[in-house]
């Protein structure tokens, strides 16, 4: 069935006149750089949408043309824009994100299926509860440290390196508790301030890494993998409600078969972009696992304390990791 609704990101609902007929036009933002990781994520979820949903159209936009992560929530629940990609900003949504801001806790991406299985209720009710729609779970991946100063090896490596993180406040009172000067800064600037020197380093995926082109204004690589983090297919609550059933199951469906291929896809990247990162003539160190994994205990514990459930999520997560 042809809807004869337009979304219009920047304009409020039109009404148009009862001859006229248009597709639903659907508005995805994003933060990803062409080549990323998040570029083809969303261009994986548009073309399945655009292929099997009559009547609606998904159109992409990257590298932060339709504002940076906080500014395209906002943009959501004013119908601006229909779909965004958050990932860390999430923690500074809703309190139960920040389980996924605690280190090494997701071990690999069947593990995060699992997660998301037995405890994606939790995720979507705390959203939904803050006006927002999670209709698929994507990645942004395991994140790993790059900085001018030198190898990271265990966390008082760190000790001094102001270090780009993004706005979030576990991931902030990590690299605290590891020694870092940690610099909250949308991922949009995180280039030029490398680049001058105004920071001395990131944490982030190969994939951001790579295609953000970081190896050019970096001399280390660390891989750490201290983080992983999702990326969630989000809309407002108020465009959901908004939409038919047939549409909404139309993205529901699109967003799941769209997760099989953001796993694989995201999996390849991690060899090719370590390999391409390499050729740069970044000098790269696997970290010291075991000393960041005790350094985080405090943490896991501050969590446990000050976030409702937190120590039952935790819990619930680890006693997930095997699979059993």
């Amino acid at each position: 069935m042809t809807i004869r609704t337009i979304l219009l990101a920047g304009v409020a609902a039109a009404v148009l006149p009862a001859a006229a007929s248009a597709d639903t036009v659907l508005r995805f933002g994003h933060v990803g750089a062409p080549g990323s990781l998040f570029e083809a994520s969303a261009n994986s979820f548009a073309e399945c949408v655009n292929a099997n949903v009559d009547g609606v159209e998904v159109q992409t936009f990257g590298s932060s043309q339709l504002g940076k992560d906080q500014e395209m929530l906002q943009k959501l629940k004013l119908n601006q824009i229909a779909f965004s990609l958050p990932s860390s900003v999430m923690s500074s949504v809703a309190p139960e994100f920040g389980i996924f801001e605690m280190p090494y806790i997701i071990k690999d991406r069947e593990h995060m299926k699992r997660v998301q299985a037995e405890m994606g209720d939790t995720f979507e009710a705390a959203a939904e509860r803050e006006g927002y729609k999670i209709i698929g779970y994507f990645e942004n991946g395991f994140r790993h440290i790059t900085n001018n100063t030198r190898p990271i090896n265990q966390p008082e490596d760190l000790a001094g390196i102001k270090l780009r993180t993004p706005n979030g406040e576990w991931r902030v009172k990590m690299f605290q508790l590891y020694g870092a000067n940690p610099t909250p800064m949308a991922f949009s600037d995180v280039f030029n301030a490398l680049q001058t020197n105004a920071i001395d380093g990131q944490e982030n995926p190969y994939a951001q890494i790579a295609s953000a082109k970081f190896q050019e204004v970096q001399d280390y690589l660390s891989i750490t993998g201290h983080v992983y983090t999702p990326a969630y297919v989000t809309t407002s609550i108020n465009q959901w409600n908004s939409w038919p059933a047939e549409v909404q199951q139309g993205l529901s469906d699109c967003a799941a078969s769209s997760q099989d291929f953001v796993y694989s896809h995201a999996a390849q990247l991690e060899v090719d972009l370590l390999d391409e990162i390499k050729a740069a003539g970044v000098t790269v160190n696997e970290a010291d696992k075991d000393a960041f994994i005790t350094a985080s205990q405090p943490i896991y514990d501050e969590f446990s304390a000050t976030v409702d459930g937190g120590s039952e999520m935790i819990e619930q997560i680890k006693g997930l990791s095997s699979g059993s």
